[in-house]
């Protein structure tokens, strides 16, 4: 199978372009090579690769010649800065997106597989004693001034239990990049329904591993952490460390990938179907942080009380649909996928260009 592998040269793209190639598989990648993800030139991946934008119709025209299935891992990622990103990640994600897809329609390629995120749930499952399953609002900026990072009961007010959040659990984007997520899963469902194709969105949770992109304020937790511990300085920990997470292998993320290219045939047409990717091992941020520090032999994590308005609390992942259906499974325990990534190099990155 021939696949386009959009973002082919980034952090998880890279290891998808490998997995699908020792697969026996064709991969072929488009990337721009955005600065946010590539301060230099990257290896050449073990693939056809062509440099170009998901935004321009005639590099992904070009692109998509001879193509079995598409890939879809091009984006802007993170919460960004500030609210001044928001234009490049609507461009990035779906704009971007919208000419890829509208491309495929005009290549009669009718196999996606999209990068999608847990983010789009906004905060996860949360059990009250008194009203069951409840869904509590965004958190007041006084609250978390205050160190009140738990969220309570929107009702009666009593403090909460977290739970598993399932893909059929509303969606409610909290930040920008939530929201072009969420946008893209509604363009791929569109495409879907337009063209008889067959659309899967690969929820990721915090995904992780060797070739993450380094000292960059567009990468996750678990980059920032793992650059501030190759300065010598102590990780970083916001809120109390007590955020849950689910942080799932980039190795197992790409293997879930040509899975589901692989399937896709058999999947409904006309639909788009989601598939939380997480390990099913939720651990805290602090958690994380003190596993990487201690595997990399440096400074233990200082938890600062700081916060950020676009994050939520608590939001792990219920991923035993992807594991019934398509039989993946991960294989790289927390343990030791930290140990591995404490040693791991990065990804030269720097400030985005555009």
């Amino acid at each position: 199978m021939r696949v386009l592998v959009t973002g082919g040269a980034g952090f998880i793209g890279s290891h998808i372009v490998r997995s699908l190639a020792e697969a026996g598989h064709e991969p072929v990648v488009l990337d721009a090579l955005l600065p946010s993800a590539h301060a230099t030139a990257p290896e050449p991946p073990a693939a056809e690769f062509l440099r170009g934008d998901v935004r321009d119709a005639a590099s992904v025209r070009a692109a998509l010649r001879g193509v079995d299935a598409v890939c879809h891992q091009a984006a802007m990622v993170g919460l960004g800065k500030d609210f001044a990103d928001a234009p490049a990640y609507v461009g990035c994600n779906d704009l971007g997106t919208a000419v890829l897809l509208a491309g495929t329609a005009e290549a009669g390629v009718r196999r996606l597989v999209l990068a999608g995120s847990m983010v789009v749930y906004g905060e996860g499952r949360y059990a009250c004693p008194r009203h069951a399953l409840v869904r509590p609002g965004p958190r007041l900026p006084e609250d978390l001034s205050a160190g009140r990072f738990e969220p309570h009961c929107p009702a009666c007010g009593a403090e909460l239990a977290p739970g598993l959040v399932g893909e059929d659990a509303p969606a409610d984007p909290r930040n920008v990049y939530a929201t072009t997520k969420l946008a893209q899963e509604h363009l791929a469902a569109s495409w879907a329904r337009s063209t008889g194709g067959t659309a899967v969105s690969l929820r990721y949770h915090n995904v992780y591993g060797p070739g993450m992109p380094r000292d960059t304020p567009y990468a996750g937790v678990a980059s920032l952490f793992r650059s501030a511990l190759a300065r010598g300085e102590a990780p970083r920990v916001f809120e109390d460390g007590g955020q849950r997470r689910d942080f799932v292998h980039v190795r197992d993320v790409a293997a879930a990938n040509v899975l589901t290219l692989e399937a896709a045939g058999a999947l409904p047409p006309g639909a788009l179907t989601a598939y939380n990717t997480g390990s099913g091992d939720p651990h805290t941020v602090g958690e994380m942080a003190t596993a990487l520090a201690r595997a990399h032999g440096g400074p233990l994590p200082v938890t600062t009380g700081e916060f950020r308005l676009g994050d939520v609390r608590h939001i792990t992942a219920d991923s035993s649909r992807l594991r019934r259906d398509l039989g993946w499974r991960p294989e790289t325990g927390f343990a030791e996928g930290m140990a591995e990534f404490a040693r791991a190099g990065q990804r030269a990155s720097a400030t985005p260009g555009g």
